[in-house]
């Protein structure tokens, strides 16, 4: 709304199609691109990206989901321009973190919070105290911004909102000493394996790095003995089938071994929602 209010123009596409979007960057001379993950990876895998003139861009933003280091590094090659990673809830009726652009940026980092929201990291157990910085813990925010209520459903909102006016966001994050937020995974995404955290975003950055990666997404898989274990869904990036075998040395060469995968399965695309977020919670219907 207030790109539109101070005079800029807005190309929408009905659905995304990355050729169709580079079409529309090159001929509008668009000067910021804004996605999700996904579609930053079918940009990356367009065989004709190479083709289209970018340079208008001055930046892109990412949000919705987190996105791993080396995919945003490679985007920001690809593109020739900044990727500023963002955050943001349709509770605070948007934006609530981001970089400046003219300030520090660091990938993985959702950046600081805007200047009138409060943020705090609890405690996810339900002790309700704030952690120390570097710890993990759930993101709260409290400011203007934050919605009055779930229109009807009072349960959930005694939920979300507390009688202190702080929104539980449901995001795992850590805070660093500067005031710069990175997000862990969603509360409800977390596997426990034999009384071990597990943050799937956290295997999946390390997976995204390996060659002939183009998405994955990590879900769990029962086990009688440690209640869940990892399982990590690859689609593979054209023409460039990665090696499961060596890319599970990758894994336990970055990865503690309780957090390794216990699983690899390629498939040919992930169950994603209409906006391009994957949906962990239906991985299970790709199991073979």
């Amino acid at each position: 709304n207030a790109a539109m209010a101070y005079g800029m123009t807005l190309v929408l596409h009905k659905t995304f199609d990355a050729q169709r979007v580079l079409q529309s960057i090159e001929q509008h001379r668009a000067t910021l691109f804004e996605g999700v993950p996904t579609m930053y990876m079918y940009l990356l895998s367009c065989p004709a990206l190479a083709e289209y003139d970018l340079r208008s861009l001055t930046r892109c933003t990412v949000g919705g989901q987190t996105m791993p280091e080396a995919k945003m590094q490679q985007v920001e090659a690809a593109l020739g321009c900044p990727l500023i990673e963002l955050w943001g809830m349709t509770e605070l009726g948007g934006l609530g973190t981001t970089h400046s652009l003219y300030g520090p940026r660091r990938h993985g980092s959702i950046g600081v919070p805007l200047p009138h929201l409060e943020v705090r990291v609890i405690d996810s157990t339900g002790s309700g105290e704030v952690v120390p910085h570097g710890e993990v813990g759930e993101l709260q925010i409290r400011g203007p911004m934050t919605m009055n209520e779930y229109l009807g459903r009072p349960e959930a909102t005694r939920d979300t909102l507390d009688a202190d006016g702080w929104l539980h966001t449901g995001d795992l994050v850590r805070q660093d000493a500067q005031g710069y937020l990175y997000v862990v995974d969603r509360l409800k995404d977390m596997i426990i394996t034999g009384g071990f955290n597990i943050y799937p975003a956290e295997l999946e950055r390390v997976i995204a790095e390996y060659p002939g990666v183009a998405l994955v997404a990590v879900g769990s898989i029962a086990d009688e003995d440690k209640g869940e274990l990892a399982k990590a869904y690859i689609v593979a990036q054209p023409n460039q089938l990665p090696d499961i075998a060596d890319l599970d040395r990758h894994c336990r060469s970055r990865l503690a071994a309780y957090k390794v995968p216990r699983a690899y399965q390629l498939v040919e695309a992930l169950p994603m929602t209409s906006s391009g977020k994957v949906l962990r919670r239906m991985l299970r219907t790709l199991d073979n």
